[in-house]
This record gives C-alpha cells, sequence and structure tokens, in this order.
C-alpha cells in the first residue's frame, strides 16, 4: 500500500515508509499507568504521513530509518490523518541508517 492511499479510520494497513523526522517523547499517564507517545513523520514516494510511536517502540526508530508496518490503523486527530500499529499491528525496523 502507498501513504496516499491510506484512508482515515482505516485498519489492516500494510506499508513500508522511510522515517523522516522524530519529535520529542512525551510522557502520559492515563488509568494510573505511566506511558509514552512520540509522532514521527514518515514517507514513500507517494507522500508522507504522521506516525505515532507507543512506548517500547520509540526507542526502536531513528530519522533515516526504513520501516514496515504490518496490520496498521489509521485515524485522524486535527483533520491529519495519522498511522500507528495500534493493538494488533507490528511495527519493524527493516533497514536502520548506519
Amino acid at each position: 500500500m502507498k501513504i496516499k492511499e491510506i484512508q482515515a479510520n482505516q485498519g489492516n494497513i500494510t506499508f513500508e515508509a522511510e522515517v523522516i523526522s522524530l519529535q520529542e517523547p512525551r510522557s502520559f499517564n492515563k488509568f494510573g499507568k505511566e506511558g509514552r507517545v512520540c509522532n514521527a513523520v514518515i514517507a514513500d514516494a507517494s507522500g508522507e504521513i504522521t506516525l505515532t510511536l507507543w512506548n517500547d517502540d520509540i526507542d526502536k526508530v531513528k530519522a533515516g530509518d526504513k520501516i514496515k508496518l504490518e496490520n496498521g490503523w489509521c485515524s485522524e486527530y486535527k483533520d491529519q490523518k495519522q498511522v500507528s500499529a495500534g493493538k494488533f499491528g507490528k511495527l519493524e525496523v527493516i533497514e536502520a541508517k548506519k
């Protein structure tokens, strides 16, 4: 799948992309649990989109890495589409930047 084909509220998304940039991770507390969240901009030949990284996934990814998102989910926040691994998806670094 290409980034430009992704629709808001779509599930079962699988694609490969390059990580362009990462924001600083933020900490949060929800339902008594601490966690971290970080937004990254990722791109393929068709366009770019925001990738939301949660907890351990934040430490896996660096700018310049090529990633594969399997069974991901796309949501919309402030009219911007965002993809994440969600509960059932898998994020994997297929080519780490040297």
